[in-house]
């Protein structure tokens, strides 16, 4: 199933999700879901992205987008 399809499932099965997820967000998240499963276990990949996404669910979308890029920064492995 081609990801479109799959969140006009997602948002009819869940109806207070958002219309859609702008590409610097998704970027963003999936950075961020990257970052959770190399530094963690892969399980914190989705915990970690749900977590963020409660937490910034008020913000205008390039709020979002701004406060994603900022935390995946922020936790981005540094090389010893």
């Amino acid at each position: 199933m081609d990801p479109e399809h799959w969140f006009e499932r997602l948002r009819a099965a869940c109806p207070a999700a958002p219309g859609s997820v702008g590409e610097q967000e998704r970027e963003a998240l999936l950075d961020l879901a990257r970052i959770a499963a190399h530094t963690s276990e892969r399980w914190a990949a989705p915990i970690s992205t749900y977590l963020v996404g409660v937490a910034l669910a008020q913000e205008a979308p390039e709020e979002r987008a701004a406060a994603l890029r900022a935390l995946v920064r922020s936790l981005e492995p540094t090389d010893p």
